[in-house]
């Protein structure tokens, strides 16, 4: 007789050593602390898969950038600048490459809810790779009041939005 109980939890045991992704979240909050929406991240064989969720933002498009310190402070300074592990220059226009923390701007519709994927091969959830978000300091998730202009200067204005990035499991 087949039982499907322990072959399940055979799965899951080897899981771990299967490479299953490594996930993390980050609870995006605004200025006045409410909850606002999350950040999903989850480790691929080709890199870390973003996934945005939130609602009451300002219409249209809004820069969405990884930061460098894993704090909100009230007005979002303490994430710090753009996660930028390699000291390459800001925008993906520039020759040079972008920072790690670059991703493309994302777009809030006339009800304020944004929803994106975003896969990105410049950083990594798994310890000891290059690019590592969740290191002694943390990282952070921010949504900027305008859109990135992608070139070396952001110009993405003030940060609206601002979720601390948490290791799962």
């Amino acid at each position: 007789m087949f039982r499907p109980l322990p072959m399940i939890a055979l799965a899951l045991a080897i899981a771990p050593a299967a490479g299953i992704a490594a996930e993390a979240t980050a609870s995006l909050k605004n200025d006045r602390q409410t909850e606002i929406g999350t950040v999903t991240l989850m480790q691929t064989p080709n890199g870390v898969l973003v996934k945005l969720d939130a609602q009451g933002l300002p219409a249209g498009a809004h820069g969405f950038h990884i930061h460098e310190t894993g704090s909100c402070s009230p007005d979002f300074a303490a994430a710090g600048d753009h996660f930028n592990p390699d000291g390459a220059e800001h925008g993906f226009e520039n020759e040079a490459g972008p920072h790690a923390g670059d991703m493309p701007n994302i777009f809030a519709d006339e009800n304020g809810m944004a929803k994106a994927d975003v896969l990105t091969a410049s950083v990594s959830l798994e310890e000891g790779q290059e690019g590592m978000l969740l290191d002694d300091d943390g990282s952070a998730i921010i949504i900027h009041e305008n859109p990135d202009s992608y070139g070396k200067e952001a110009g993405a204005g003030g940060r609206i939005a601002c979720g601390v990035i948490e290791a799962q499991g």
